[in-house]
């Protein structure tokens, strides 16, 4: 007899505290059937007349399924096991304490008092509490693609359980000695006030500063009472709204970065890292993209800064884990940038770019089978400030490396001797009136033909272009070979144009 309640109590065990097993989805989706039902039977006796023959029916089927709940509910509480208990031998009082402990604890989850306050409805008068139990449908996470926003809520509250408690004490602290103390004192000269139960919910009115006015105290002594509890009502309310502000912020925050996880943004280009010259960044990728079809998102640690405009996207995350890239929908991006941060020397944001990029390819190796329906791989830029780290940037798994620094100082390296060269390069490689393009070679006549003969039949010139070299199959560039050079199949041209002119190449150039 006692292994069967044993194996009862493992059963109803994990049908309301193991979602893994068989038997917690069977319960949860009766509950759920229920649920629904519950809420078109209160629309139904909304729209039907008190006396309608189908209002008792109704009625009565109610109460059923709130018998359901209540049952459920109670069966919720009694298989709840208190964790202590799984780490701590105890004798039989403290267990029957912790047990009764745990569960009133259990109770108090703001997560439960909803289900316990849902059954309520028991009463006619409180039957619109029903509606509550839609919140319950919301706390499932079939409902949210990725993390539950009114489970992280619920999360945050129980987190700050002890500043609640704190606060609920002050309050219930102060209800309870103004309320009895205007009762002793205006029992006997206020009519209004005929027992305890008037004198706290004076108190209770006065605090909370609603203020119905109808007790009002009407001896001095009374108004002394009450002014006293008008003060301590603004400071219970700002004790409240702090401790409601900081306990939700994280929880909102956390909301605000599920948005765009669970967005249906695609083909967007995500930036990794912010510092004041990502600003610089930012203006060329808008002038680069139509930023309202091609979103950019900014993944960072800090919290966003004012300067960002708002058409580009934040994300608070650290790319260096995998676990957060997930917020920024990695694999429906058409692009990664990895930036180098100039608030670090050059090797430490070096190390950070290359540990985001082994970051990332993991990322996307372990979701194969999910990359392989694009129509070209993720392609990822990665900025780098020693030019040492170039190499173990492209092992790390960088498609293309831009050494910011290096270039910049050439350039101006270069223009000490050749003046002017600088500012022609810059206006060449930002993008404007000209930019550089990579483009597939028109069908030529024959399969062997010379760098000079591609340039004479291809008359890119008279379309606004200019041919500057070539990238070999092998992904070698090589600018402005010599004319009898013989040029490979598969070779990419890049050239210069006001907008492309050429077929680009496809995937990975």
């Amino acid at each position: 007899m006692l292994a069967q309640m044993k194996d009862l109590f493992a059963q109803l065990k994990a049908a309301f505290h193991e979602p893994g097993t068989r038997i917690f989805r069977i319960v949860q989706g009766s509950i759920w059937g229920l649920i629904l039902l519950s809420i078109l039977l209160l629309v139904a006796e909304a729209f039907l007349p008190d006396a309608s023959q189908y209002s008792s029916i109704l009625s009565k089927i109610d109460r059923v399924v709130l018998a359901i709940f209540a049952l459920e509910f109670l069966l919720r509480v009694a298989t709840y096991s208190p964790p202590s208990l799984k780490v701590f031998r105890r004798p039989r009082i403290k267990r029957f304490r912790s047990h009764v402990l745990a569960r009133l604890a259990f109770v108090m989850r703001p997560i439960i008092l909803i289900d316990l306050v849902a059954v309520l409805a028991f009463f006619p008068e409180l039957r619109g509490l029903r509606a509550l139990r839609l919140l319950r449908l919301l706390r499932t996470t079939r409902v949210f693609k990725y993390r539950n926003p009114f489970a992280i809520v619920l999360h945050s509250l129980e987190e700050n359980g002890l500043l609640f408690t704190f606060a609920f004490t002050i309050l219930g602290s102060a209800t309870l000695l103004g309320g009895l103390s205007i009762y002793l004192v205006e029992v006997k000269a206020n009519p209004a006030v005929n027992g305890i139960v008037d004198g706290l919910w004076w108190a209770l009115v006065t605090i909370t500063t609603v203020g119905y006015g109808d007790i009002t105290p009407v001896t001095t002594l009374g108004r002394v009472i009450g002014g006293g509890m008008m003060i301590a009502g603004m400071f219970t309310l700002a004790l409240f709204a702090g401790i409601v502000g900081s306990s939700l912020v994280t929880g909102m925050l956390s909301i605000r970065e599920e948005q765009f996880r669970m967005s249906d943004y695609m083909n967007h280009v995500v930036v990794c890292g912010f510092d004041e010259s990502t600003r610089l960044l930012l203006e060329a990728l808008r002038r680069e993209l139509d930023v309202e079809e091609t979103k950019v998102v900014i993944i960072d640690q800090h919290e966003r800064p004012r300067e960002v405009p708002p058409d580009i996207a934040w994300v608070q995350g650290d790319a260096t884990k995998e676990s957060e890239l997930d917020k920024v929908r990695v694999t429906h991006a058409t692009a990664v940038i990895v930036t180098g941060s100039r608030d670090d020397t050059p090797g430490v944001a070096d190390a950070r770019t290359i540990l985001t990029l082994f970051t990332i390819r993991a990322y996307l190796g372990d979701r194969e089978n999910e990359l392989r329906l694009r129509h070209k791989p993720l392609y990822l830029v990665a900025e780098i400030l020693d030019a040492e780290n170039v190499d173990h940037a492209i092992s790390a798994g960088a498609d293309e490396v831009i050494e910011t620094r290096r270039i910049g100082y050439s350039m101006i390296a270069h223009a000490i001797g050749y003046h002017g060269t600088a500012a022609a390069m810059s206006r060449v490689i930002m993008s404007g009136a000209y930019n550089v393009y990579l483009g597939h070679m028109p069908k030529q006549p024959g399969n062997d033909i010379s760098y000079g003969d591609l340039l004479i039949n291809l008359e890119l010139s008279k379309r606004g272009g200019l041919v500057i070299g070539i990238r070999k199959p092998s992904g070698e560039d090589f600018i402005n070979p010599p004319k009898d050079y013989r040029i490979e199949h598969g070779t990419l041209l890049i050239y210069l144009a006001r907008k492309p002119l050429l077929e680009p190449p496809k995937g990975r150039a």
